[in-house]
């Protein structure tokens, strides 16, 4: 009976990951929908580790921030309009831009308990096919309308309606308890921690000319699918240079003194899909695939940004993994300087300078940034909130498994909510 209360814990593999190129809204996947992105990284995933078989993958978990209502049920329509076996059990997941990151968590840790022996997890995400909802007045009218008992009282209900109640209510990149967008959180960070726009530039333009050297030398040919006619993340510009991003103009916290946030050192607005393939050690032998590296410890952290960004403080919407890491650290007995590689997801680059200088304040030590993000981040790939989590974990691992010794990485992704998910991957 103990043994049941308390299995053993084992170590969760990561043997690799597929994704689709990040395409910029509204432009080559205007038209896919998150179910179609995620097929195309899920048949991909399929084709690469032979998973056609009956039973091949345990579980399958994965998310999506923008939704239809007919995605309530994203990951299981995603089985079953794939190559994997269709009695693979799915379910779905949604930490905002931490969405992919913890799906991969929520799988790891079954297979760490002994609960399945493999599992694919991920996100997806499109800005392009965002859903529209119903204006509020006219969803009210409607109800009533049909809750009315007689064709009379239908009628007169359905008589109120205007045109301006056929406008629909569009989404917004905008935190529900402040209205301010996640640009205009930012720029409050950046103001409280003075990160200045020399230092944004260069780290925007270093993530283009590392995605960019990542692709020649071959990096993503076995972690990237070719998908409605991309074959690179379209967001990608190998010419970037400081000199180049300092001409554009700031588009965020234009309000407040000398703005410094532009849509170069942001994130755009992105579609795509990104999937990892975990395993226990002994499904993967069996198999003969060799883990790339092996998911050893995550935290998740908020902050109260509601009212830290009020007042101009330290606490901003992004700066949850400030908190979180620390935590790690101190619970697993290591230190920031421990690590081989850093990923830290650019959803803007001030975000990431923030949390570098975050982490020093706190007592850690500076990030060689040799080190970090050696293969581009978000910046340079683009960001579908959902995918990214897992677009870092396939990266990393790999990143880890070229080295050839012993490694270990560190990952870092903020979200919206003022939330951060991390994790940290190693190479025994």
């Amino acid at each position: 009976m103990s043994a049941l209360l308390a299995p053993a814990v084992r170590r969760v593999a990561i043997i690799g990951g597929t994704r689709v190129p990040f395409a910029r809204s509204d432009g080559p996947y205007a038209t896919a929908s998150n179910q179609d992105m995620l097929t195309a990284a899920l048949d991909g995933l399929v084709e690469r580790y032979g998973l056609e078989g009956p039973g091949a993958v345990g579980e399958f978990v994965a998310g999506a921030v923008l939704k239809h209502s007919r995605d309530f049920n994203l990951a299981r329509e995603t089985v079953l309009g794939s190559r994997l076996d269709p009695r693979t059990p799915a379910y779905d997941i949604q930490q905002a831009c931490g969405t992919g990151l913890q799906a991969v968590v929520a799988a790891a840790n079954k297979i760490a308990l002994g609960q399945t022996e493999s599992a694919v997890a991920g996100g997806a995400d499109t800005a392009s096919d965002a859903p529209l909802g119903v204006n509020d007045r006219l969803r009210r009218i409607l109800l009533e309308a049909r809750r009315a008992t007689s064709p009379a009282a239908r009628l007169k209900a359905l008589a109120r309606i205007r045109p301006a109640h056929l406008v629909p209510d569009i989404p917004r990149n905008a935190e529900p308890r402040t209205g301010l967008s996640m640009g205009e959180h930012a720029a409050v960070t950046a103001r409280a921690w003075g990160i200045p726009r020399e230092a944004q530039d260069e780290l925007a333009a270093t993530s283009h000319c590392r995605l960019a050297a990542a692709y020649d030398r071959g990096f993503f040919d076995d972690l990237v699918v070719p998908f409605r006619g991309l074959a690179r993340d379209q967001n990608l510009r190998p010419d970037s240079t400081p000199e180049k991003l300092a001409a554009l103009k700031p588009v965020f916290g234009l309000k407040g003194p000398e703005p410094t946030m532009t849509a170069g050192n942001s994130t755009p607005l992105t579609d795509g899909a990104a999937l990892v393939l975990l395993a226990s050690e002994e499904w993967a032998e069996a198999r003969g695939l060799q883990p790339l590296a092996y998911l050893t410890a995550c935290e998740t952290a908020a902050v109260d940004f509601v009212h830290g960004d009020v007042a101009d403080g330290e606490d901003g919407l992004l700066m949850a993994p400030a908190h979180a890491v620390p935590r790690m650290l101190e619970r697993t007995g290591l230190d920031l300087a421990d690590f081989d590689l850093y990923e830290i997801h650019e959803a803007f680059a001030s975000q990431v300078l923030a949390t570098l200088a975050a982490w020093e304040k706190r007592g850690l030590p500076p990030v060689d940034r040799a080190r970090l993000n050696v293969a581009g981040s978000s910046l340079a790939t683009g960001h579908p909130f959902a995918a990214t989590g897992a677009r870092i974990v396939a990266t990393l691992a790999k990143l880890l498994a070229e080295r050839g010794g012993p490694g270990r990485g560190l990952i870092s992704v903020c979200a919206a909510g003022g939330q951060g998910v991390t994790a940290v991957l190693e190479r025994p």
